[in-house]
């Protein structure tokens, strides 16, 4: 019988760009509430910004775990916000948190602050907690990421799971031109990060998908021209995506490095192709700021 609900990290069915330790993931909803407009998923989910619970997923997350080993890293979760809008009601995530706490690693990525509610049992086990914030801007979040929590309360929310003793890691991702790419933007995430107790950065540039990229061009045509140069006529086509030119990606990490090392921060990147600008003995995800965490 095959893994239903809990199933190994690789959706590239690749490790050439992937390079979080072995991990396994779940996705407590179809869909994601959150309508970030540069958001993949509309690529391959249907319905994909109106979240529905998995059926039966409590049940079918136990079956799984009988074939996973004790001590895996469980991704929570790496397609739809484990804590869209529906979960305040639901506790669907809640209720599968409380199951996988007990024997393995909880690597939990939001954008919302009501992962503070689960602390109760987040802080039980072996977890960690990564928040993506793209811009400390209101005026842009709010466009990037109409139904997300404002930044400011994700921060808040940093600091209450940092201060419950779960390690915390920042998603700077991801990085869209002419939006958040400036120097005064990263920096402004990076200190608001540091100061609310993160240890560690990961982060990424956009990647363009066709129903995407029109997303954020209907909503930013301002960057039409601009996009059509960076991404179509000059980007780099890796597994489905348009990335940008390779040295602009460069260009756009290395100085979100250097930010993250003037604060103290240690630092990795996230499917870009650069393992050379991680810092040593870091993992991607940050896992290696969990206790007793051995790869």
């Amino acid at each position: 019988m095959s893994l239903q609900v809990i199933r190994p990290f690789d959706p590239w069915r690749t490790g050439s760009l992937c390079t979080c330790p072995f991990k396994y993931t779940v996705n407590p909803y179809t869909g994601c509430g959150h309508r970030c407009i540069y958001c993949y998923i509309t690529a391959y989910i249907k319905d994909a910004f109106n979240p529905r619970p998995k059926r039966d997923l409590i049940a079918r997350a136990e079956r799984d775990l009988r074939r996973i080993p004790k001590g895996s890293i469980i991704n929570v979760s790496s397609s739809s916000d484990p804590y869209t809008p529906p979960e305040d009601r639901l506790m669907l995530t809640r209720r599968l948190l409380a199951i996988l706490v007990k024997d393995y690693i909880l690597e939990i990525v939001t954008k919302s602050s009501l992962v503070v509610r689960d602390l109760d049992i987040i802080s039980k086990g072996k977890s960690l907690v990564q928040m993506t914030i793209t811009t400390m801007d209101l005026k842009v979040a709010e466009r990037l990421e109409p139904n997300a929590p404002k930044p400011i309360e994700r921060i808040k929310a940093l600091k209450a799971v940092g201060g419950a003793g779960v390690p915390t890691v920042l998603r700077l991702d991801p990085i869209l031109p002419g939006l958040n790419d400036n120097i005064d933007s990263i920096r402004r995430v990076i200190e608001e990060a540091a100061g609310a107790g993160v240890k560690h950065v990961v982060t990424s540039t956009y990647k363009a998908k066709p129903d995407s990229l029109r997303r954020v061009l209907a909503m930013f045509p301002e960057l039409r021209d601009k996009y059509k140069t960076l991404y179509i006529e000059e980007g780099e086509r890796i597994h489905g995506a348009l990335y940008l030119p390779r040295k602009i990606r460069r260009r756009i990490l290395k100085t979100v490095r250097e930010i993250a090392h003037e604060y103290g921060l240690t630092f990795a990147t996230c499917r870009e192709g650069f393992p050379e600008l991680h810092d040593r003995d870091v993992t991607c995800n940050g896992v290696h700021l969990v206790e007793g965490w051995r790869q």
